[in-house]
């Protein structure tokens, strides 16, 4: 087939040798199969920001540190330069997404580099060499429903505890191999620490992936993952190889204001105290 103009300079440079069809069409990038050496490969052409339609950028990216000041300083500002680092930013976000969750053990495709708006990494395939379905493509019994969702909120938990959520999880960014679930699509994840909305954007990815799986094993519908998963997440006590129930009781105890508020007056009183002594003192 004709090679797209974003990888002419890759095949050009030898990085790419053929490409062999296109594999999806998507509102933020389009994704080919390509040929290197011996292996089929994937190669994800990002859309730029005028074209794709992801919604709500600004808040995937909140949090996000640039190093370089001058760099965070056109971003901030909106400047031509500064909306083309703004867009590697975006796409050098998912190849190190890619690269630290590999390391923590999250079944993601292996990444091999990003360059000019293309990143090119493993192509996921069945037993039969064919590429990956998607999630939302395939049908389980009850108990492989009930495995792969564990499989996956294992995931979800080995994210967390590296300090990242997806947020943008779901059956159409999961692909199924022969070994279970393929999490796909980061380049919006964010940093679970330094980003407000980090905590609903969990709970949606976990809902969504909870809520697809209990149509095949409708035990799964009444559980409460995201909120055990961040519970233990703000105690400290986040492992990656947590165990989860499933069972959560939110602690409904209402604050006493009243014995709040006496406690602000006596410290202010006390610091009040002090304050004459040290006019006495002198």
């Amino acid at each position: 087939m004709k090679t797209p103009k974003q990888l002419e300079e890759l095949v050009a440079d030898g990085l790419v040798d053929e490409v062999v069809a296109r594999l999806m069409s998507g509102k933020e990038a389009d994704v080919y199969i390509v040929s290197c050496g011996d292996e089929l490969r994937c190669a994800k052409i990002y859309k730029d920001e005028e074209t794709r339609s992801f919604k709500q950028a600004v808040k995937y990216r909140e949090g996000r540190k640039v190093r370089n000041t001058r760099r965070a300083r056109a971003m901030d500002k909106g400047t031509r330069y500064g909306r083309q680092e703004s867009e590697k930013t975006w796409h050098d976000a998912e190849l190190n997404a890619l690269k630290k969750l590999a390391e923590a053990g999250v079944r993601v495709p292996t990444p091999y580099f990003c360059l000019d708006g293309v990143l090119l990494m493993e192509l996921i395939t069945n037993e039969e060499g064919e590429v990956a379905p998607r999630l939302a493509d395939v049908a389980f019994s009850t108990e492989k429903a009930l495995q792969d969702h564990a499989r996956v909120m294992q995931s979800v938990i080995r994210m967390l505890c590296v300090g990242l959520v997806h947020g943008d999880l779901s059956e159409f960014n999961v692909l199924v191999d022969a070994n279970g679930p393929v999490i796909i699509d980061l380049p919006q994840a964010v940093d679970a620490a330094a980003n407000a909305h980090a905590r609903s954007m969990l709970e949606r990815d976990v809902n969504n992936m909870t809520r697809y799986y209990a149509r095949y094993a409708p035990e799964l519908a009444d559980k409460l993952y995201a909120e055990e998963i961040w519970a233990l997440y703000e105690e400290g006590k986040l492992r990656p190889d947590s165990k989860l129930t499933g069972l959560f009781e939110e602690d409904t105890k209402a604050a006493d204001v009243d014995a709040v508020v006496e406690e602000i007056k006596a410290a202010f009183a006390a610091e009040q105290a002090r304050i004459e002594r040290l006019g006495d003192s002198n």
